[in-house]
């Protein structure tokens, strides 16, 4: 769930509220592919950072790690992770809009070059022409034609019609 810019001011230090600014919608489409891969290092850093700090602080409520635990230290921490993490979302779909329109036009240059050297190809077979010959010569069929007996002929419609016959006499 993406948190207000409120939210994120009041959760973050000075130094790291341009970069999450720089995350948003106006000023991320006017990011280089350069410069977002740089605030995407930042801020994988910064997550980073939130998730090791949370990771030691709940070690040492358990005992371990040496250090004396904070109380509501882990809130805090978890709430600055999820800011960075939204951040990181929203730089990475923007970095993968980016590298997809790079593909795109690099396709389309291959495709474009593939159909000029198509177009400029010798034509493998000539034309036909406008009046062709008479063309593939038609084979005979080879397959026998079933013979029928000449007595079978009508005898199926025959034995209904005796059928019929010997209903319509039983009444």
């Amino acid at each position: 769930m993406s948190l207000a810019f409120a939210t994120e001011r009041r959760l973050l230090a000075e130094d790291e509220l341009d970069p999450i600014r720089q995350s948003h919608f106006p000023l991320l489409e006017g990011l280089s592919r350069t410069e977002l891969q740089d605030l995407l290092r930042w801020l994988r850093a910064r997550r980073d950072r939130a998730r090791d700090l949370m990771r030691d602080h709940r070690r040492s409520k358990r005992g371990k790690g040496g250090a004396v635990p904070l109380a509501d230290a882990d809130r805090g921490l978890a709430a600055k992770k999820q800011v960075f993490a939204g951040a990181l979302k929203r730089a990475n779909a923007r970095l993968e809009a980016l590298l997809a329109e790079e593909r795109r036009t690099e396709n389309l240059a291959r495709l474009r070059q593939a159909l000029g050297r198509r177009q400029a190809q010798v034509p493998h077979h000539p034309s036909a022409g406008a009046t062709p010959q008479d063309g593939a010569r038609s084979l005979p069929n080879r397959k026998r034609r079933p013979t029928i007996h000449g007595a079978r002929i009508g005898s199926v419609s025959q034995a209904g019609r005796a059928a019929q016959a010997g209903r319509d006499a039983r009444g």
